[in-house]
């Protein structure tokens, strides 16, 4: 590590404030086509942890859905430092349209050990997933309840939504590298995050990088809303 790196991370260690326990990083099809992307998303995924963070999302947004059969081949072989599950289209088409959590929809979906069970996975990918038809199948599956009887219209929450998303826990931090834009990432879980943009490319995200996002969250003062 850097002489920088080192004093970002000793600033980090020093700072009153609580890192966030729960990272998002959103990326794109393009930056996984560069040399070295995976190696940088694993070593992303180490840094997380290092320095305090308990779980991580990563959001690959897709062009082309042709090529998430490989995206998402390639993200379960990324060498983790802790437990991880990936997601794409048809995953959550097998888990129930928007939900992961049914235990007999994971027993259907024939998945190995490694992805039985996504709540606990301390790792969480998504693969072409957009906030907005994740969103979309949540409501979809809402009306089917309410028209089957199964649920009272009036009764309905903020929570019966988070539980019929693909991934419901709500992020502290949303790093963005490249540009100015989410794209289409979580609409529904990251309406309270901190959200973080980089001009850094990913092939060239570095742990300095990583450690001005963590910073810049703890110099931050979170209102959820207020």
């Amino acid at each position: 590590m850097g002489l920088y790196d080192t004093y970002l991370a000793v600033r980090h260690r020093l700072h009153d404030a609580d890192p966030p326990e729960h990272v998002a990083i959103v990326i794109t099809e393009r930056d996984l086509l560069a040399d070295g992307a995976f190696d940088t998303l694993s070593a992303a995924l180490g840094w997380a942890f290092e320095y305090g963070a308990e779980r991580v999302t990563v959001s690959v947004s897709v062009l082309d859905a042709a090529v998430v059969p490989t995206l998402v081949r390639e993200l379960r072989q990324v060498d983790a430092p802790r437990r991880l599950v990936v997601r794409g289209p048809e995953d959550a088409a097998l888990d129930g349209g928007a939900t992961g959590s049914g235990s007999d929809a994971r027993s259907r979906s024939g998945r190995g050990a490694r992805d039985e069970r996504p709540d606990d996975a301390p790792i969480r990918i998504t693969v072409g997933l957009g906030g907005k038809a994740e969103f979309a199948a949540a409501v979809r599956e809402i009306a089917a309840d309410v028209d089957a009887g199964e649920l009272d219209p009036e009764s309905i929450d903020a929570a019966d939504v988070s539980d019929r998303l693909v991934f419901p826990e709500e992020p502290d931090l949303v790093i963005k590298t490249g540009a100015e834009r989410l794209s289409d990432f979580a609409i529904w879980q990251s309406v309270y995050a901190e959200l973080y943009f980089t001009d850094v490319n990913w092939r060239d995200f570095r742990k300095r990088d990583y450690l001005r996002a963590v910073l810049d969250f703890q110099d931050r003062q979170r209102r959820f809303g207020r």
